[in-house]
C-alpha cells in the first residue's frame, strides 16, 4: 500500500507545470521499467494511471531535457510486448491497428515520432527512430501499417541527408523493418525513398563503419527485391546510373562481407522491371557484372579440410573460408539474375536493341552484345573459378547456382548453342555433373541440384547432337523423342560409373511392361556417347565395351531396336573401345545386321570418324553388306577444299579442313583392306559428282604415297573398259555423257601422274591414248570439264614417254584432224569476248587454256623432231596471240606461261612450220610490196609486233613469278636468236635499250645473292651476247664472281645459268680485268659438266588442275 502511494504520488509529478519536475519524474520511472520484475509489478499502474499522463507529457513536452528523458522512458516501456501493445491501441480504444483512425489523435505515438522527426535536434532524432525500431520488432505486420499511413517512412528518407552514423543506422534499421509490410511499396514510399537511400550509400563508402554499409546494402537489397513489378522504381536513367555507381563501389570493397552483400543487391537490380526504361543499358549492366567477377577472381582457395579446429587461428581460417563461399555464392546468384535477365528478354522487342541509335550506325548495347558478354564472362570468370574452388571442397549450393547458370545460357545465345556445348564437353562436364548427381543426390537429397544438373545435361546432349548433325539435319520428332527420353530418365540416373556399367548389362523382364530399364539404359548410352565424343573419357573403354556387347545380346534376345540416335552412341562407342582384344561374337554382329535393317537408312546411324570406318572394316561380316553407305557417307561428309591446289609439291592432307587425321587413316584402311579400293572405283560411276571428286583425290594420294602397291594395271584396265562403255552408250554425243566422265578422266590422269619418271608405253595406254584423243576430238571448246582432264593426259603423255614412243604418240595425235580443229578452236577462245567488257567464258576456265597452248606447244616441236605428217594447220592471228600476253592482275600466271611456251617454240622454228601458222591480218591489202625493209625481213611480223612483245615480256617478268621467269627469259633467249638471224640490228638495239638495266635492278631488289640466281644470270647472259655491255658493272662482275667461288652446292639449273655467263665473259664482249678472267677460268674448269644432269625425270607436276613439265618448260 505503501509503494502504491509513492507511485500514485510520483504519477502525480506528471501533471507538475514545471518541466524539470517532469524531467525527474520521467527519469524515475525509466529507472524502474528498466528493472523486467519491476515492470511486471507495475503494469497495471501503467495501464491504469502511467499512460495517459506520460503520453500527455511526451505530446507537450518542450524542453529537451524532458524530451530526452521521455524518450528514455518510452524505450524502457517499448521493451515489454503488453505496454507496446497499450501504447498502440492509443489507450484501449476499440480501433483497427491498420487503421488510419489510430493515428489521426493527437495522442498518437506516431504522430509524436514523426514530431520528433522532424526537429533539427540529432538526440531525438535517433531516440524517435530507435523507438519505432522497439515498436516493430513485436510485429511488423501489426505495427508497421500503422507507421505507414501516418508517414513515418518519408520523414525517416528525409533524416538520411545527415552524417550521423547511429541516426543512418537507427533509419535503416527502420526501413527494413517497414519494407516487410507490403503497403510500404503500393503507397509508393520506396518510389519517394530510393534517391535518399542511394544518396545515403554513396556517403557512408566514406565512413569506416563495415555494420553500416551492409545495413544500408541489406535495405536497398530488400526494396529491389519486393518492389512491385508494376510499380517502376528507378523512374528515370540518372537515377538507374547512379544505383549502379554505388553498385560497383561496393562490390570492390576490400572487405568480403561488405561486397557478398552488395552481390545480393546486384541480384536484386537485375530484374527487368528494373533495367527496362527503355534503352535498356546494358553496357552499364556489362560493369557491374564483370565487377562482381572480378572481385572473385583473387580468391584464395580453401585448405583441402574444411572441419573446425579448435584453436584460435583454425576457428579464423574457418571463418574466411566461410565468407569466400559465400562471396561466391552471392557472386554467381548475381551472374545468374543478369542470365535470367537476357533471357527474359528475348521475347521483348524493345528489349533486343537500342531504339534510339541513328539509322546505318553501329548498334552498340543490345541485347545480343550482352548475351555474348555474359558468355565470354562465364568463360573467363566463373568456369575456372568455381572448377578451382571445387577441386579442394564441394558446396552443393553454390554447384547448384553454377550449374542452372550453365543451362541458363544455352538459351540466350542460341547461335552459338552448339559451339558452347562443344567446348563444355570437351571440358568434361558431363562427367562432372554426372559425379555431382551421384555424390549429392542419391536418394532425395539435394532436389534443386538435382535438377540443375539434369537440365544441364539435356541442354547440353541436345547442342551436341544438332552439332553432330552436318550431313542429315535431324528430323523435328527425332529430336523431340531424344529430348522426352533424356528429361524423363535424366533425374533418375544417379549412379557411379561402376553401377552405370551394370546397369547396360542388365536384361528387362519379359514379361514386364516397364521400360524404364531400357530407358536409363539408352539415356546413359547418350551421356557416354557425347563425353567420348569429346575425349572426355571417364569411363574403361575396356569394361564399357564388354558392357555394350551385354546390351547387344540382350537386345538380341528381347528383339528390342533402339531408335537411330540411339543405335548412333552404340555404333560409336563401339568403334571407339574395340582394340586387338576385345571383338565382337557372331551373335553380337548378327544383331548389329538385324537393328541397321529394320533401321534401312544408315546415314541416320552414321558418324563421321575414322574409327566407326575402321570398326565395319575390321568385320566382313558387316563390311560386304553395308560398305558401299558408310563409304559413301564418309566421303559425302569429308569437307574437302573445292580449290585445292593441284600441285604434286603441296600436301594433299591440307584439303581435309578437319584435320589431316582423317585422310592418314583412310589411307593405312585401304592399305590394310585393298579390296575397299573396288568399292571406291564404284562410287566413281556410281556416287554424286562431289563424291566421286572426293574420291579422286583420296586415290591421287594413295597411289601417292604407296609406291610399293602395283594398282596401276588394274584401274587403267577398268578405266579403258569404263570409258568404252561410256562411249558406246552416248555414241551420238558426248555432252551427253553423265558427270563421271570429267571425273574418270581426272582419275585416269592420275593414275598417268602415278609414274613420274618416262616409261614404255604398253597397249593398254595406247588404246587409252586412242580413246582419249577421239573422245577429245567430238566435244564442243566449251566442254571444259571434259576436256581440260582429257588435254592433260594428251600433254602428259607427249612428255612422259620415251624416245621410242614419242613418236608414235606424236602421230596418233597429229593424224586426228578432229582433235587439232578442236584445238584450233580452243585457243581462238583466248582472245574471243562475248563484249568488250567480258570474256568469252568464267576464269576459272583459264587453266584450261593454259593446257590447250601446252599441249600445242609441246606438239609443235615434237613435230618438227620428227618431221610427222600433219592434216590439219593451225591458223594463228600475230597480233592476237601477242596481245593475249599483255599481263592483267586477274589472269593466273599459268596462262601466260602456256603462250610464252608456245611462242618459244614456234620462234625456236622460225614461225616456220607445217603444223602453225602465223597470219598477220593489215590494214593495208597491198602486198608485202608496200612494207618497210625492217619489216620485211620480220616477215610475217612487223618491228612494231617485235617491240610490243618484248615490252610484255618484261612486264611479265617483274612479276617475279619463278616459273613464269623461266619461261620468259627462254622466250627472249629464243626471241632475240630468231631476230639475230633476221635483221641483226634489231637484236642488238632490242638487247641494248636502256630500260633494260632498270629491269635488271627491279629483278634484284636487295636480295643477298640475287645476281646468282639462275634467271638473272641468264638475262645477264643474254643481253652481253647482243651486245649490251654496259648491263653490268666491273665491280657487280667480281661480286658474282667471288660469290659463286664461296658456293659448296649448286643446282644444275644454276650450274647451266653460271656457264652461259662464264662463257660470255670470256667471249671478250665484255670488258674485264686479267683478275677477273682468271677467276672465269678456275670456275669454268670447276664446274660441274651439265650432262651429269639425268633426263629420266621430265619433272612433271599438277599445278592448278594443269600438268606441267618443268622439263618442258626450262628447256
Amino acid at each position: 500500500m505503501e509503494h502504491s502511494n509513492m507511485m500514485e504520488h510520483l504519477a502525480t509529478g506528471l501533471m507538475y507545470p514545471n518541466e524539470s519536475i517532469k524531467a525527474a519524474v520521467c527519469y524515475l520511472y525509466g529507472k524502474l521499467y528498466s528493472v523486467p520484475g519491476v515492470a511486471e509489478r507495475l503494469s497495471v499502474h501503467f495501464t491504469e494511471r502511467l499512460c495517459c499522463l506520460f503520453m500527455t507529457t511526451l505530446k507537450n513536452a518542450q524542453t529537451k531535457e524532458l524530451q530526452l528523458n521521455c524518450m528514455g522512458l518510452l524505450k524502457q516501456l517499448l521493451k515489454y510486448d503488453n505496454f507496446v501493445s497499450v501504447i498502440m491501441s492509443n489507450l484501449g480504444k476499440d480501433t483497427d491497428s491498420a487503421s488510419p483512425e489510430l493515428f489521426e489523435g493527437e495522442s498518437s505515438l506516431p504522430l509524436m515520432l514523426k514530431k520528433l522527426l522532424l526537429s533539427r535536434d540529432e538526440l531525438l532524432q535517433v531516440a524517435s527512430a530507435q523507438c519505432i525500431v522497439s515498436v516493430l520488432v513485436h510485429s511488423p505486420a501489426k505495427y508497421a501499417p500503422v507507421f505507414i499511413h501516418a508517414d513515418i517512412p518519408e520523414f525517416l528518407f528525409e533524416c538520411l541527408f545527415c552524417t550521423s552514423e547511429i541516426l543512418i543506422w537507427s533509419i535503416y534499421c527502420c526501413l527494413l523493418l517497414l519494407t516487410e509490410e507490403q503497403l510500404f511499396f503500393s503507397k509508393c514510399h520506396a518510389l519517394y525513398g530510393i534517391e535518399p537511400v542511394l544518396r545515403s550509400l554513396k556517403e557512408i563508402f566514406h565512413f569506416n563503419n563495415v555494420e553500416l554499409h551492409k545495413q544500408g546494402l541489406l535495405l536497398f537489397t530488400e526494396i529491389l527485391k519486393r518492389q512491385p513489378v508494376e510499380i517502376k522504381l528507378f523512374t528515370n536513367i540518372a537515377l538507374f546510373k547512379d544505383a549502379i555507381k554505388v553498385l560497383l563501389e561496393a562490390v570492390s570493397c576490400p572487405v568480403l562481407e561488405v561486397a557478398a552483400e552488395a552481390m545480393k543487391a546486384v541480384a536484386a537490380i537485375l530484374r527487368k522491371d528494373h533495367v527496362s526504361f527503355p534503352p535498356v543499358l546494358y553496357g552499364e549492366l556489362e560493369k557491374l557484372v564483370e565487377g562482381v567477377l572480378k572481385q572473385c577472381s583473387n580468391l584464395p582457395l580453401p585448405p583441402p579440410n574444411k572441419r573446425l579446429m579448435s584453436h584460435p587461428t583454425g576457428r579464423h581460417q574457418n571463418r574466411a573460408v566461410s565468407q569466400h563461399g559465400q562471396l561466391l555464392q552471392s557472386a554467381f546468384e548475381s551472374f545468374r539474375s543478369a542470365c535470367r535477365l537476357a533471357e527474359e528478354c528475348q521475347n521483348d522487342p524493345l528489349a533486343q536493341e537500342n531504339a534510339f541509335t541513328a539509322p546505318n550506325s553501329e548498334k552498340k548495347d543490345t541485347l545480343k552484345s550482352f548475351s555474348e558478354f555474359l558468355l565470354k564472362m562465364s568463360d573467363s570468370f566463373c568456369i575456372p573459378i568455381v572448377m578451382k574452388y571445387s577441386e579442394k571442397a564441394v558446396c552443393p549450393a553454390l554447384m547448384e547456382v553454377f550449374i542452372s547458370t550453365l543451362s541458363i545460357l544455352f538459351n540466350i545465345v542460341p547461335d552459338v548453342c552448339k559451339a558452347f556445348s562443344i567446348k563444355l564437353a570437351s571440358s568434361s562436364f558431363i562427367r562432372l555433373n554426372l559425379e555431382l548427381k551421384a555424390q549429392f543426390c542419391t536418394g532425395q537429397s539435394n532436389p534443386a541440384l538435382n535438377q540443375a544438373c539434369s537440365s544441364f545435361l539435356h541442354s547440353i546432349c541436345l547442342g551436341l547432337y544438332s552439332s553432330y548433325e552436318k550431313m542429315m539435319v535431324a528430323s523435328s520428332q527425332e529430336v523431340i523423342a531424344l529430348s522426352e527420353l533424356l528429361q524423363r530418365s535424366l533425374p533418375q540416373l544417379n549412379f557411379r560409373v561402376l553401377e552405370s556399367l551394370s546397369l547396360l548389362s542388365e536384361t528387362p523382364d519379359s514379361f514386364s511392361l516397364d521400360e524404364t530399364l531400357r530407358s536409363h539404359q539408352y539415356s546413359l548410352l547418350l551421356l557416354f556417347y557425347f563425353a567420348f565424343s569429346q575425349e572426355d573419357r571417364f569411363v574403361p573403354e575396356a569394361e564399357l565395351f564388354l558392357a555394350i556387347r551385354s546390351f547387344l545380346l540382350s537386345l538380341q534376345d528381347q528383339g528390342d531396336c533402339p531408335p537411330p540416335y540411339v543405335f548412333k552412341a552404340v555404333l560409336y562407342l563401339l568403334a571407339i573401345c574395340q582394340d586387338e582384344t576385345n571383338t565382337l561374337d557372331l551373335v553380337s554382329l548378327s544383331a548389329i545386321r538385324r537393328i541397321l535393317d529394320v533401321i534401312s537408312d544408315f546415314s541416320q546411324v552414321y558418324i563421321h570418324h575414322p574409327l566407326l570406318l575402321k570398326f565395319f572394316l575390321h568385320y566382313p561380316e558387316l563390311m560386304g553388306r553395308f560398305g558401299h553407305c558408310i563409304l559413301q557417307l564418309w566421303f559425302s561428309c569429308e569437307d574437302y577444299n573445292q580449290n585445292e591446289s593441284e600441285d604434286a609439291d603441296t600436301t594433299l592432307s591440307s584439303e581435309f579442313s578437319d584435320s589431316s587425321n582423317n585422310l592418314n587413316s583412310l589411307l593405312c584402311m585401304l592399305k590394310c583392306n585393298p579390296s575397299a579400293l573396288l568399292v571406291l572405283l564404284d562410287l566413281i560411276c556410281l556416287g554424286t559428282k562431289e563424291v566421286a571428286h572426293k574420291v579422286l583425290l583420296t586415290l591421287k594420294t594413295f597411289l601417292k604415297r604407296n609406291e610399293d602397291i602395283h594398282l596401276c594395271d588394274l584401274l587403267r584396265s577398268q578405266f579403258l573398259q569404263i570409258l568404252q562403255k561410256l562411249l558406246v552408250e552416248n555414241s551420238s554425243s558426248i555432252s551427253q555423257v553423265n558427270q563421271t566422265l570429267p571425273v574418270l578422266l581426272n582419275l585416269l590422269f592420275l593414275v598417268q601422274l602415278r609414274h613420274a619418271t618416262e616409261r614404255e608405253l604398253d597397249s593398254t595406254d595406247f588404246r587409252l591414248l586412242n580413246l582419249v584423243s577421239s573422245l577429245s576430238g567430238k566435244c564442243s571448246p566449251t566442254d571444259f570439264d571434259i576436256l581440260q582432264p582429257s588435254l592433260n593426259f594428251l600433254y602428259w603423255s607427249l612428255q612422259q614417254s620415251t624416245l621410242c614412243n614419242q613418236q608414235k604418240v606424236v602421230a596418233m595425235l597429229l593424224s586426228n584432224t578432229f582433235l587439232l580443229e578442236l584445238l584450233e578452236k580452243v585457243l581462238w577462245l583466248t582472245w574471243m569476248p562475248t563484249s568488250p567488257a567480258e570474256p568469252a567464258f568464267p576464269s576459272s576456265n583459264e587453266a584450261f587454256l593454259c593446257s590447250a597452248w601446252l599441249l600445242t606447244a609441246s606438239l609443235l616441236a615434237q613435230q618438227h623432231i620428227y618431221n610427222t605428217e600433219v592434216h590439219h594447220i593451225i591458223c594463228l592471228d600475230v597480233d592476237k596471240v601477242f596481245s593475249a600476253v599483255t599481263f592483267r592482275k586477274k589472269k593466273p600466271k599459268l596462262f601466260f606461261v602456256g603462250i610464252i611456251q608456245f611462242l618459244k617454240a614456234f620462234f625456236r622454228q622460225n614461225l616456220s612450220s607445217s603444223f602453225v601458222k602465223f597470219v598477220a591480218q593489215r590494214a593495208d591489202d597491198c602486198g608485202r610490196e608496200l612494207l618497210s625493209k625492217e619489216d620485211a625481213s620480220l616477215y610475217p611480223l612487223a618491228k612494231c609486233h617485235v617491240l610490243s612483245l618484248v615490252i610484255r615480256l618484261q612486264n611479265l617478268l617483274v612479276q617475279k613469278d619463278l616459273l613464269l621467269s623461266q619461261c620468259v627469259i627462254g622466250c627472249l633467249e629464243v626471241l632475240l636468236e630468231y631476230l639475230h638471224s633476221k635483221n641483226e640490228g634489231i637484236a642488238c638495239h632490242i638487247a641494248s635499250q636502256p630500260w633494260n638495266k632498270f629491269l635488271l635492278i627491279t629483278l634484284l631488289d636487295g636480295r643477298k645473292n640475287s645476281f646468282l640466281d639462275p634467271e638473272i644470270l641468264r638475262l645477264i647472259a643474254l643481253f652481253i651476247r647482243y651486245g649490251n655491255t654496259r648491263i653490268i658493272s666491273q665491280c657487280e662482275i667480281s661480286s658474282i664472281l667471288e660469290e659463286a667461288a664461296k658456293l659448296s652446292e649448286i643446282s644444275d639449273v644454276t650450274v647451266g645459268a653460271l656457264h652461259s655467263f662464264l662463257v660470255q665473259l670470256q667471249s671478250g664482249k665484255c670488258q674485264v680485268n686479267a683478275a677477273q678472267i682468271a677467276s672465269v677460268q678456275i670456275l669454268l674448269e670447276n664446274l660441274p659438266s651439265t650432262s651429269r644432269i639425268q633426263r629420266t625425270n621430265p619433272g612433271l607436276v599438277c599445278l592448278g588442275g594443269v600438268a606441267v613439265s618443268l622439263s618442258h618448260i626450262r628447256d
